[in-house]
């Protein structure tokens, strides 16, 4: 399971003209998930995620998370995180977890953003054509795959 986390002032996602989701300060997450992933991914990502120490404390250092700063998340499913560029010049997303497998998923690592004290996690709609706006904070910028996580 593969995470592209920005930290935010704000974002939101919509479909069709259509608000799925808002959010205030925190992360705009856009999550992948391939083939092997499970629930065991989806936890250890969000635990992960909730503790990261990259938002500002009083003397200006990245040293508060996520939870500290009563942050709220948005997130987005993206099965182009998992595009294997190798060869030629048109990904290859073979390694994306099938909709049957990975919405679930996807559900569940929110849940689990819920669980792990996020006050607000909001989605964009699985599957749909969404259009995110978003405002970076820094820009920070970090990638996170599950499979490089201990536990």
């Amino acid at each position: 399971m593969k995470a592209v986390i920005q930290r935010v002032s704000g974002c939101s996602v919509t479909v069709e003209g259509q608000l799925a989701g808002a959010i205030d300060k925190g992360f705009l997450i856009l999550l992948g998930i391939e083939k092997d992933d499970n629930e065991n991914d989806a936890k250890k990502l969000a635990s992960k995620i909730s503790v990261l120490r990259v938002f500002t404390d009083e003397n200006d250092k990245m040293n508060l998370s996520l939870k500290d700063i009563d942050g709220e998340v948005l997130v987005v499913s993206n099965f182009t995180l998992c595009a294997d560029c190798r060869h030629g010049r048109r990904p290859d997303f073979m390694a994306a977890a099938r909709p049957e497998q990975a919405e679930p998923l996807y559900n569940y690592f929110c849940q689990c953003m819920s669980e792990n004290g996020i006050r607000k996690t909001e989605k964009g709609i699985f599957g749909a054509d969404m259009k995110v706006s978003l405002l970076n904070d820094g820009p920070v910028t970090i990638i996170i795959d599950s499979r490089d996580l201990a536990g």
